[in-house]
């Protein structure tokens, strides 16, 4: 039986005005039924607002890379068939009209589906298909969605497309016209739910992203659009909500609660902040968290201005958890008052994939797995990422050769073409493997898992030199007579494999024995120490580019050159055009780590 669809009445986006959808009349919740004396108003009534975060495109508990069933050690799912199906055993639990079900972003990016909906068969394209994410989210009743940095990942035309498909508005308050800055996507949504006899409930959720877009899409966004902080901006809608007599304010935040940051001095912005939205800004009562790939089942923040606690909870990310925030309200003084809320999380691998959405979207994961099924070359012997992170890979070199190339014809004829080009890859995977024989699509989006494009920036030797120093503080520092454990030698100081870079070109030393800062050693080019002064051309992605990871110099280096096809597509264009796929074309010794000048492997 299909599940439940909503319509929602949506104001246009430009105007930055809110969306408000007045709800039927609700369920009474069991505090509010009749007593035995016969039926009088209910002083109290009993809400669930329910969410996700971070889905990435995952609809089915499907591991496209693998071309299998996910499974991970812990025994996870994942998916929103799953998701559907928790969200309909909450509504028969609470009553459907008694809840809400918001998610925190980053929908549209991550998995072969959907960059498969973005550029191979694009949404954009006349006539084109209603994103998948769309309809499964459509199809199990998303009340308000709230933008995550990688809704922008494919452009503003691509987003737009996207939110007309949806039944449910997507929530940015702090997603602002670069020059009126108006709210250019809706700040709020608003829900009115009945309570027989007594006044309605009214519950806002106030959306806020993450302004590091400014830095990680720049090409799409600067000009257009602008991204001021959190804590400002919930600081100016909150009271707003309450005014318009909002008895509930739920802030769903692309944000983590951390309070750590990846933008260097890049931004005056925190990029982990809704912790400090709870602490700094009053009159919320739950916030929704997003983006940090976290497990939180309940965090309670003390709000420094009221002493009141707010409640955050975090799903687990790719639809493997359904947070629950269940309020208890109560009817005192002429208005509702929130009671309690406490905050409990439901697991995916407790239930089975919803059969509605199975039938609503098996045609388009169909497709999406032939595609990614094409062979497109040959390998001589296996590659694989299992120990990239800490010796030099041939299947990284693949990356570092792809990129070289590209940059290479892109400058051929232009006043750049005689400077050595050098090329920056990370480490993305731990479990990448191309297999010696056929080569298909998957394996090679398994190596390079994000939608990055490729810059080309000038850069001097001793900015490189600078940047490998800043690479390597991403290994722990161990002394020369201590054991070496693989598992804890990498991720000093909680620093993501991601934010680990090889840089082809150049050979060099990574001494881990040494303090952060001075563990580069035997730097040469050509053979010959490095010269400070020399320039060269660097290759990079274009989160790195804009400052991803706050990598020193690079985000204000001339930028030479950039396009829009993703490094993952010049990849397979390269494996294709070569047809056998043998490390001989690509692999190189460029780095190691030593101790006190010994090789540790």
């Amino acid at each position: 039986m299909p599940l439940n669809r909503r319509k929602f009445l949506k104001k246009s986006a430009a105007t930055g005005a809110g969306v408000a959808v007045a709800g039927a009349a609700a369920a009474p919740s069991a505090t509010a039924a009749q007593t035995a004396k016969g039926p009088r108003p209910a002083k109290r009534y009993s809400l669930t607002v329910m969410g996700t975060t971070d889905l990435h495109g995952n609809i089915f508990n499907w591991d496209y890379f693998k071309d299998a069933e996910y499974t991970d050690a812990k025994g996870n799912a994942k998916g929103l068939a799953r998701i559907a199906t928790l969200v309909e055993q909450v509504r028969e639990e609470k009553g459907r009209r008694n809840t809400l079900l918001i998610d925190a972003g980053d929908t549209i990016q991550g998995t072969p589906l959907t960059y498969y909906y973005a550029k191979v068969e694009p949404i954009t394209a006349k006539g084109g298909p209603v994103h998948p994410m769309a309809q499964a989210m459509n199809a199990i009743g998303y009340d308000a969605v709230a933008l995550g940095n990688h809704e922008f990942n494919y452009g503003i035309e691509t987003l737009r497309t996207f939110e007309e498909q949806c039944d449910f508005p997507l929530l940015g308050a702090n997603a602002v016209d670069a020059k009126t800055l108006r709210p250019a996507f809706p700040p709020y949504f608003m829900k009115t739910f009945k309570v027989p006899g007594l006044p309605p409930v009214k519950v806002a959720v106030l959306g806020l992203t993450n302004p590091g877009i400014a830095i990680w899409d720049k090409a799409y966004v600067q000009g257009k659009l602008a991204f001021p902080g959190l804590e400002e901006q919930a600081a100016k809608w909150v009271p707003k909500l309450r005014s318009m007599g909002a008895d509930v304010v739920v802030v769903s935040a692309h944000s983590g609660s951390s309070g750590t940051s990846s933008y260097g001095d890049q931004l005056p912005y925190v990029e982990n902040a809704a912790a400090d939205v709870a602490r700094q800004v009053p009159g919320i009562d739950a916030i929704l968290v997003g983006h940090a790939h976290v497990e939180i089942e309940e965090l309670i923040v003390t709000n420094e201005e009221t002493g009141r606690p707010v409640v955050l909870s975090e799903p687990l990310c790719y639809a493997e958890r359904l947070t629950l925030f269940d309020f208890e309200l109560v009817f005192r003084k002429g208005r509702w008052h929130v009671e309690s809320v406490k905050a409990s999380l439901r697991n995916s691998n407790t239930v089975e994939d919803h059969p509605y959405i199975g039938k609503l979207l098996d045609d388009e994961h169909a497709k999406v797995v032939a595609y990614v099924n094409q062979v497109v070359g040959t390998a001589t012997e296996p590659l694989t990422t299992v120990e990239a992170r800490y010796k030099d890979a041939p299947i990284i070199d693949l990356i570092t050769k792809v990129q070289e190339d590209v940059v290479k014809a892109a400058l051929a004829g232009t006043e750049h073409a005689a400077l050595p080009v050098l090329a920056q890859a990370s480490p993305f995977s731990r479990t990448s493997e191309i297999p010696a024989g056929d080569v298909t699509i998957r394996d090679l989006s398994s190596l390079y898992v994000y939608d990055n494009t490729l810059v080309a920036k000038l850069m001097t030797g001793a900015q490189l030199r600078a940047y490998l120093e800043y690479s390597a503080e991403y290994f722990v520092r161990t002394a020369a007579d201590a054991p070496v454990d693989v598992t804890g030698l990498t991720n000093a100081n909680g620093r993501p494999d991601y934010n680990y870079d090889y840089v082809s070109g150049l050979t060099y030393d990574i001494d881990i024995a040494q303090p952060a800062g001075s563990r580069i050693k035997n730097l040469a080019y050509g053979g010959a120490p490095l010269d400070d002064a020399q320039k060269f051309v660097l290759a990079v992605n274009n989160y790195r580019a804009n400052g991803g990871g706050a990598f020193p110099h690079v985000a204000s280096a001339p930028e030479l050159w950039a396009e829009s096809t993703e490094i993952r597509t010049r990849i397979a264009e390269w494996v294709t055009a070569k047809g056998v796929l043998d490390p001989r074309d690509f692999a190189s010794v460029d780095w190691k780590l030593t101790r006190n000048g010994t090789p540790v492997f």
